[in-house]
């Protein structure tokens, strides 16, 4: 990142705030009855297509657009469990849930492919299990089980995706076709559904601007930064967005996170970074 250190850094933070900021709009749309899930889900997939439909169009050509309907299958999973949960848990909770799902479930895959299991990297497993436990734990501030179990899934899904983005020519492009897929069913989808459809033109715009801003054009500006830095580095950075949640719940929304979320967010947060700092200690001595 020599010269440009710290323009790099400042544009990872503000795609880290676009992905937190998805929790936000999504629950500031559901928890005043502005849209439905399924209204919602629909509109941010269907916005997401369109700009990066016009991105590829801008800057590579539709022609380049790679298309994989597996892929286009786990955003959409991940895109309709994430609307599901969040009608029942703060922002936080649910950004929480999501990117510790991610990682654990990445961190697992890792271990089935063949990696190296530490005792650095089972105690930090085991510590952000026990930060997963605790935020289930019956009480005023758990989520609800079957919305939680939903989020979860979100976040195996965006795992899956993630993991068969590794395998693009050019993330990019696949993300262009993966949003673009995603289309025809969602249309579907609004079809079979249109007689539960509520939605109010705030509920619209928060929908759009999910979908077009912080899910289509952060997810391009994540992958021109990615290049700057390592996987673990860049693994790191995306533990900032359950905390960047949590701040903009409670500035914004009005959330007031008990101390038993506070735990249970800092308890997962360094049971995940005690892993990530286990795969660099091993790359290093690479």
């Amino acid at each position: 990142m020599k010269g440009m250190g710290l323009k790099i850094l400042l544009l990872a933070i503000v795609t880290l705030s676009a992905f937190a900021a998805n929790s936000l709009l999504c629950r500031m749309a559901l928890k005043d009855l502005h849209i439905d899930p399924i209204s919602f889900s629909s509109l941010r997939l269907i916005s997401g297509a369109l700009v990066l439909l016009i991105y590829m169009q801008v800057k590579r050509g539709v022609r380049n657009i790679e298309w994989n309907s597996i892929s286009a299958g786990c955003l959409m999973v991940y895109v309709f469990a994430f609307s599901a949960a969040y009608v029942f848990m703060e922002a936080a909770t649910g950004a929480l849930l999501l990117f510790g799902s991610v990682q654990i479930a990445m961190t697992v895959w890792g271990q089935w492919r063949g990696e190296r299991m530490t005792m650095r990297k089972a105690a930090g497993m085991l510590t952000a299990l026990a930060g997963f436990c605790l935020l289930l734990l019956p009480g005023a501030k758990s989520p609800p089980l079957l919305p939680a179990l939903l989020m979860i899934l979100s976040g195996l899904a965006w795992a899956a995706y993630s993991l068969r983005g590794r395998q693009a020519h050019d993330p990019s492009a696949a993300t262009a076709g993966n949003f673009i897929l995603c289309v025809p069913v969602v249309l579907i989808i609004a079809l079979l559904m249109r007689h539960s459809i509520e939605a109010d033109a705030t509920g619209i715009l928060l929908a759009l601007l999910s979908g077009g801003l912080t899910s289509g054009a952060a997810y391009v500006l994540w992958y021109a930064l990615l290049p700057y830095f390592s996987a673990a580095t860049a693994s790191t950075l995306q533990l900032l967005v359950p905390c960047i949640a949590l701040a903009g719940g409670v500035i914004l929304i009005g959330e007031s996170p008990d101390s038993r979320m506070l735990l249970a967010t800092v308890t997962i947060l360094v049971g995940i970074a005690l892993v990530i700092r286990a795969d660099r200690q091993r790359t290093e001595r690479r």
